[in-house]
């Protein structure tokens, strides 16, 4: 499995632990658009080789050959900020999925991600949020949805603080769904 991530990385730092500890479906590639990313960091503590690309890579077929050069079957968003070309989208039918901190279809789209959601979900009053794991495909956040956890938005809450409650549902349900996913994969083919 391969990881793209633009930021922090501690959902990906949560997936390679997961993955790489107990079971025989390794992450073994972290892929990311920012040079600056903590994510590399994270990367390189747990062993993964991480490959820094910029947007003419990605859409010239360059992280494609990465990822097939190190036989990568599955792709894991976690906090990737940028849509998924076309070339890697047919390369990787359904095998491409994506975290979002929040309910969707509410508060997703283009600019929709971090405390721009959590924001969102505060004024506008709700008094849920959550995550939605869905499949990635030409569109942000518009890909089938696959799972939701939910968590409620408590009176005083600030971004920060529902953040850190949707962290701990990422954390908790976003390993899990992948490995399902993976294993119902492996009785189809």
């Amino acid at each position: 499995m391969a990881i793209f991530a633009s930021g922090a990385g501690t959902n990906a730092q949560n997936l390679i632990e997961h993955f790489n500890k107990t079971f025989d479906k390794n992450i073994v590639l972290v892929v990311t658009n920012n040079p600056g990313a903590y994510v590399i960091h994270r990367a390189g503590e747990l062993g993964v080789p991480c490959k820094v690309f910029d947007r003419q890579d990605f859409r010239e077929g360059h992280v494609l050959k990465e990822l097939e050069q190190n036989k990568v079957n599955f792709i894991i968003l976690a906090g990737f900020l940028w849509l998924v070309p076309a070339n890697i989208l047919r390369a990787y039918p359904g095998r491409i999925v994506n975290i979002h901190p929040a309910l969707l279809p509410q508060y997703g789209g283009k600019g929709m991600y971090g405390h721009h959601v959590h924001e969102a979900v505060i004024s506008h009053g709700d008094k849920e949020s959550g995550i939605t794991i869905h499949y990635v495909n030409e569109e942000y956040d518009k890909g089938d949805i696959i799972f939701q956890a939910r968590c409620p938005v408590m009176p005083h809450d600030t971004p920060d603080t529902l953040a850190q409650r949707v962290h701990q549902l990422e954390y908790r349900y976003y390993p899990r769904v992948v490995e399902q996913m993976l294993d119902k994969q492996e009785g189809q083919d």
